[in-house]
């Protein structure tokens, strides 16, 4: 039995995941395209990140606009960033009201937007 619901969820999602601490869980699944995706609890928060690349650098007003037409166009559940010098996928879910079908949802935008947005978005790296 699982410890907390946000375990359980990983467990029947059946996703390939390790607990790091207490309230953070590292999913590494390359099956699902789920690769170093952190899940964090900080009542009464569940952030869910991911980094996707370092911020490239160079053609950098293009860059981010190409991230902000990302957001506002094909993001159905959170939001790129820019965070200490990368690129990082975001979304907060509030646990107490999370349930399984919300947690799924965010999991499977960053899934569609990892192998769907990557492509584009590394054509600005270095």
């Amino acid at each position: 039995m699982a410890e907390n619901k946000i375990e359980q969820y990983l467990i029947d999602l059946m996703y390939t995941y390790r607990q790091v601490e207490n309230n953070l869980w590292y999913i590494e699944d390359e099956e699902h395209t789920l690769s170093g995706v952190a899940v964090m609890l900080t009542e009464p928060l569940v952030i869910i990140r991911v980094v996707v690349m370092d911020d490239p650098g160079k053609n950098s007003l293009e860059f981010y606009t190409k991230l902000l037409e990302l957001n506002a166009c094909e993001m159905v559940h959170g939001a790129y960033a820019l965070e200490n010098g990368k690129v990082i996928l975001i979304d907060t879910l509030e646990y107490d009201t999370m349930d399984y079908g919300e947690f799924r949802a965010v999991l499977d935008a960053f899934s569609l937007a990892l192998t769907q947005h990557y492509p584009v978005l590394s054509k600005y790296r270095d």
